[in-house]
C-alpha cells in the first residue's frame, strides 16, 4: 500500500492553471441555458455513445433537497431522448433516509422520481469490478445491478462536498456506484477503524478516483458525462435541507465524453469567477484537497486536463473558461 503522500506538484490543495498543463485536448461543450432545453442541448453532443440498455447515474437527493437537478429537466430528457432508460442509484453509507432500499424508495417518491424506473443498484448485493493501475485497490465492490446496463449516462450536479471538496462526475460514479456497505466503506474507512470517515485528503480522493475508474473502464466507449453548474452550495446534495446556503453564481451546463476534461472544465469555470463569487467554493475544494481528483485522474490515464470549450449558444465557437464565466448569473432561490 502507498503512504498516500502526493506526488510533488499534484497536491490537492493547489490549483494548476491551464497554461501549466500538458498533453492532448478533449472536447467540452458548454451552454448557459439552465433549463430542460439546455440540458437536452448539452446531452445531444455526447449521447450518441449510448447504446443498448442505458442507466442514468443521478444523485436523486435527500428528502426535499433544494439544490438537486430539477426533476422536470430530467423527466424531459429521458422521455424525449432516452426512452426506456432507468435512473440508477445506490444506498447511502451513512444512516438516514437512503440507508436501506425501503427508505431510499420512499425518498425517491418524496422527490418525485416516479416517471421512469429507478434501479437501486445494490438492492440485490454487490459485484466486483477490476481497478486497473490503482495503488489502493485491485477491485471495487459496486452495486450488482450495474452489470445489467450496456451504457451509462453520468448526469451530475456539480457542487461542493464536505469530504471531497467538490462533487463532479468522478464522485458521482466513484461513490455513487459503489454499494452502500462494502464499496463505500472501502473508500471512506480504514478497516477496523471506529471512525467511519477517517480517510481524507489525498488518500480519499485517490480511493474515490480508482473506484470511478473501475466504472469508466467497465463501460468503455459507452459512457458520457454532463455536469450542471447550478445551485452550487459548498455542501453535497447528501446534506439535503441542511446544505449551506448557495453563494456561488450559476454558470451553465457542460457535456463531454471525457470524465477528467469535464470535471477540470467545471473547476476552471469556478476559478474563472470573480474572487468574491468563487471564494466559498474554492475554499471548500482546496481545504479538502479536492483538486487531487483531477491530478490523479490524469495519472491514471482517465482523460485530458486540457480541452476545447465549445460554445453551443454561439455557433460552436471555441471560448475560454474566463469568457464563459463572464455570463454567470447571481444565484436566486427559486
Amino acid at each position: 500500500m502507498s503512504n498516500s503522500k502526493p506526488i510533488p506538484g499534484t497536491g490537492g490543495d493547489r490549483y494548476i492553471p491551464y497554461a501549466q498543463r500538458t498533453g492532448a485536448e478533449s472536447p467540452v461543450y458548454f451552454t448557459r441555458d439552465l433549463s430542460p432545453a439546455g440540458l437536452r442541448k448539452a446531452f445531444s453532443q455526447v449521447g450518441g455513445a449510448l447504446t443498448g440498455k442505458i442507466g442514468v447515474k443521478l444523485h436523486t437527493g435527500e428528502p426535499h433537497g433544494p439544490n438537486i437537478i430539477p426533476r422536470p429537466w430530467v423527466e424531459a430528457l429521458i422521455q424525449n431522448d432516452l426512452p426506456g432508460a432507468a435512473i440508477v442509484e445506490t444506498n447511502s453509507y451513512y444512516a438516514g433516509d437512503r440507508y436501506t432500499t425501503e427508505q431510499h424508495r420512499e425518498t425517491l417518491k418524496i422527490n418525485g422520481w416516479t416517471f421512469c424506473p429507478v434501479d437501486i443498484l445494490d438492492e440485490e448485493g454487490t459485484a466486483a469490478l477490476p481497478v486497473r493501475g490503482g495503488k489502493w485497490f485491485t477491485e471495487m465492490q459496486m452495486g450488482k445491478n450495474l452489470l445489467r446496463y450496456d451504457s451509462l449516462f453520468v448526469l451530475t450536479h456539480f457542487k461542493g462536498h464536505s469530504k471531497g471538496g467538490f462533487g463532479g462526475s468522478c464522485k458521482n460514479i466513484g461513490i455513487g456506484c459503489a454499494d452502500g456497505r462494502i464499496g463505500k466503506a472501502m473508500i471512506h474507512t480504514t478497516p477496523g477503524s471506529d471512525d467511519q470517515w477517517d480517510i481524507s485528503n489525498e488518500e480519499f480522493m485517490e480511493r474515490m478516483t480508482e473506484s470511478a475508474k473501475a466504472v469508466a473502464d467497465h463501460f468503455g466507449e459507452h459512457i458520457c458525462y454532463v455536469n450542471v453548474l447550478r445551485n452550487m452550495s459548498v455542501s453535497c446534495d447528501c446534506e439535503g435541507v441542511a446544505a449551506e446556503p448557495v453563494v456561488t453564481p450559476n454558470i451553465g451546463i457542460l457535456a463531454s465524453p471525457d470524465i477528467l476534461a469535464i470535471d477540470q472544465a467545471s473547476v476552471d469555470l469556478v476559478y474563472a469567477l470573480k474572487e468574491s463569487d468563487r471564494h466559498a467554493l474554492v475554499e471548500r475544494m482546496e481545504s479538502r484537497h479536492g483538486l487531487r481528483q483531477l491530478s490523479y485522474m490524469k495519472e491514471l490515464g482517465m482523460g485530458c486536463d486540457r480541452y476545447r470549450l465549445i460554445d453551443l449558444d454561439n455557433g460552436g465557437r471555441e471560448i475560454t473558461a474566463e469568457e464563459a464565466a463572464r455570463d454567470a448569473v447571481p444565484f436566486r432561490a427559486e
